[in-house]
């Protein structure tokens, strides 16, 4: 048995790979066999003259086998499996032999992948038959891998690639002791974009994960190079050929596949800036500017050999540096641009570019030279901000950046936990927004860090006030507190699963940022309740209990998510900023109290006072009086002070007068009108600019518009006219939509007081 002519090559290679990309199977047939075929789910394509060409949709498992091929042939590698029925022997007789789904080899290394594909999300695994035969018939595959190739010495490697399939901690400690790779979703997602955008340079990437450690015997690694010191660290300087460092380098991208690793730091290479790069590569071009590296020599130091004769008073030394011949030994820190630009070049082994290397740098040093680099270059988002922060801070000086990092690991683990309500619904570093992955991580911190489940600290580390979940130290609380977030997204996303589905798509209201923001306060809203009203203790009561306990008040909340109203969806959704946080948190627990009498937590009632609009009408009508009064005193003033003419007279700051007349332009033109003055299109906040304007506030308006309650007040003129802009601001309110809060309602009602005995008194 050959298996060589199983496998496909060359021109042979691109032909299969245009039939695994199709989602059909296609075939010819007489006219006469139609409704025999078309009973076996086949489907007309295209009537022809003496027959009929039939499609039919590939199976699920198929489509995913083929999925895993097209990313394999894609990294690059050159022999795969022609077909499904790919089978390689595993005794020396070759009585016995294993089908493979895929089967990938390029001139160093072997792949054997077996797929597994489920059309149910998240379904738990139970491989424990298929993992354990698999690892029975890897030694026979090995010594009939090796018959095959004679003349190559193949690194080897298995791989279980699943679809849909949540695999069970059993089966993953199956895996790892058997040294098989396990392939989601995430990382084939990740191989496939990382292949669109490096072609087959994207296969040094796999294999620096696949053979980590693993030495390259064919490599030469001695070159020429300078040692020196630089704000402590010791560097190295030196020209390699790109081809050696793409062997060696590896890239940590911000990708979930290296969730276990972090901090990744590196954005994915954009193809179209590769592109160019390889462009300019090719036409002779070249970068000046090094490339800035971080070499992993583990435990033992890197061996460099001073060159005999050395200049003299000179700190940098002459050697040969002798780089690790191992995979993954170098991580590319800054130019992977640069350095992947001469991948499938013609220079890639002729030319050398300039590196700057740094020897065992920690992952957090590499992070924070990255972004060194990197900010005075082009900005570093927010959001990737906050990915790194979570490592970077964790074990911070700081109590108040530790917690910090607390809050943000706990929202990134909940976009990555394939076991959370809430796995690939985080925009986590760079990754793309979706109408489904739309949850920020800021989100989520601020949160966690506006309730009280974790403790919070002054700046010199004083406490605060204790949180409810902390237990002194990061971990210890991250094994609390996640848990229980975990389990109550999970009791949400079940029983309002319909909603949840949605994320922003079909005016969602749940799963959407405002959504997540308030359903984590109420979490812990009831948390506290729990604590205050029942003694129960979250650091002392198994998660399963609290849990229980919880639900009990989330259930109204199950019940208005499935029965919402058109009106309170609208309300909702478009609950924006700040305020509109708070506005749908308030919601969610008006919506508890309102089932539950004894849940009402601190600052409801008065928000509820606040948001009814109960003073709205009577405020309106305030205003209305309030206007009326002020420009009409205020006018009489600046008449007797300035004559009938004030306003085109030195009264008037230029820029209200233009606006004014502008305005009143405006008006007059469209509405056919030419009787509109200047003066009628004065606002309130107009009028406070006059009063302020030069010395007009001293010599006419002091005595008459200072609340006696704001005479000795600081900040002069503009802090006692404050109450007019406070007015101006309410009038330009919706009230359709704005609640006139009680506070608001009592300037209002203070300033008509004072005010209309004034008004009587100068008429």
């Amino acid at each position: 048995m050959d298996i060589k002519e199983s496998l496909v090559s060359g021109k042979d290679l691109l032909s299969v790979k245009r039939e695994k990309a199709k989602k059909h199977m296609y075939l010819t047939i007489p006219y006469e066999a139609k409704e025999r075929y078309m009973s076996d789910g086949w489907i007309l394509d295209k009537e022809l003259k003496q027959s009929l060409k039939m499609k039919k949709e590939k199976s699920f498992d198929e489509l995913f086998e083929n999925e895993v091929w097209l990313t394999f042939c894609n990294l690059g590698f050159q022999q795969m499996n022609k077909d499904r029925f790919f089978k390689m022997p595993y005794s020396s007789d070759h009585t016995l032999t294993q089908q493979i789904d895929v089967f990938a080899a390029d001139d160093e290394t072997a792949l054997f992948i077996e797929c597994k594909a489920t059309e149910t999300e998240n379904k738990k695994s139970n491989f424990k038959e298929t993992i354990e035969a698999m690892n029975g018939k890897i030694k026979g595959i090995r010594n009939e891998l090796n018959k095959a190739f004679p003349e190559k010495k193949l690194k080897l490697k298995f791989i279980f690639a699943t679809k849909n399939y949540n695999l069970s901690e059993q089966d993953r400690e199956r895996l790892k002791s058997f040294r098989i790779e396990h392939f989601d979703e995430d990382t084939l997602e990740y191989y496939t974009e990382l292949a669109r955008h490096l072609g087959p340079a994207s296969r040094y990437q796999l294999l620096g994960n696949l053979f980590e450690n693993q030495k390259i015997e064919e490599i030469e690694n001695v070159i020429p190079a300078i040692r020196g010191s630089m704000g402590g660290y010791t560097y190295y300087s030196f020209s390699i050929e790109p081809e050696k460092l793409l062997k060696l380098g590896h890239v940590l991208h911000r990708s979930n596949i290296y969730k276990d690793t972090m901090p990744s730091y590196q954005r994915l290479i954009k193809k179209a800036r590769l592109t160019k790069v390889q462009e300019f590569v090719n036409q002779g071009g070249f970068f000046p500017n090094s490339v800035v590296i971080n070499i992993e020599a583990g435990k033992d130091d890197l061996t460099f050999n001073l060159a005999a004769n050395q200049p003299k008073n000179s700190i940098s030394k002459l050697g040969y540096l002798h780089l690790p011949r191992k995979y993954k030994s170098i991580y590319i820190i800054d130019g992977q641009h640069r350095l992947y630009g001469y991948s499938d070049s013609q220079y890639k082994d002729t030319n050398t570019i300039p590196v700057v290397a740094f020897l065992n740098l920690k992952q957090e040093q590499q992070v924070k030279l990255f972004m060194e680099i990197n900010e005075n270059q082009k900005a570093v988002s927010k959001n990737l901000r906050n990915t790194l922060d979570s490592d970077l801070l964790w074990d911070s000086t700081s109590y108040l950046e530790q917690r910090k990092a607390l809050s943000l690991r706990i929202a990134q683990s909940l976009g990555e936990d394939r076991d959370s309500a809430l796995y690939n619904r985080i925009i986590i570093g760079e990754s793309s927004k979706t109408s489904v992955c739309c949850i920020k991580i800021d989100t989520i911190k601020l949160a966690i860090e506006h309730g009280n489940f974790i403790t919070k600290f002054e700046k010199n580390n004083d406490i605060k006030n204790h949180g409810s979940f902390d237990k002194g130290a990061n971990d210890s609380t991250l094994a609390t507190l996640y848990p229980f977030l975990l389990q109550s997204f999970e009791y949400i996303s079940q029983n309002a699963k319909f909603e949840w589905d949605k994320g922003e798509n079909n005016s969602g209201i749940l799963s959407i940022n405002v959504g997540i923001y308030s359903l984590i306060r109420i979490f812990d809203d009831i948390i506290e309740h729990l604590r205050l009203q029942k003694n129960i203790q979250p650091i002392s009561v198994k998660t399963e209990d609290l849990v229980t306990d919880v639900i009990y008040y989330l259930e109204p909340l199950v019940d208005y998510f499935n029965n919402l109203s058109d009106t309170e969806r609208i309300e909702l959704r478009t609950s924006y900023g700040g305020g509109g946080k708070i506005k749908y948190w308030r919601r969610l627990q008006k919506t508890i109290s309102e089932s539950r009498p004894d849940f009402n937590p601190k600052g409801l009632d008065a928000f509820l006072e606040n948001n009814l609009k109960k003073f709205n009408q009577e405020s309106r009508q305030i205003i209305n009086n309030l206007e009326t009064i002020l420009k009409s005193e205020i006018t009489n003033l600046l008449q007797t002070a300035y004559g009938n003419d004030w306003f085109i007279n030195e009264a008037v700051p230029k820029k209200v007068y233009d606006m004014a007349i502008k305005n009143a332009s405006d008006k007059n033109y469209l509405e056919k009108r030419t009787d509109i003055t200047g003066v009628d299109c004065l606002t309130l906040s107009n009028y406070r600019d006059i009063m302020l304007n030069k010395s007009n506030w001293r010599d006419i308006f002091e005595k008459k518009y200072t609340r006696p309650e704001d005479s000795r007040i600081s900040g002069g003129k503009k802090a006692k006219t404050e109450w007019l802009q406070k007015v101006y601001e309410l009038q330009k309110k919706n009230f359709d939509e704005y609640s006139v809060t009680k506070d608001e309602f009592n300037l209002l009602n203070s300033l008509q007081q004072w005010l209309s005995p004034i008004h009587s008194s100068i008429k």
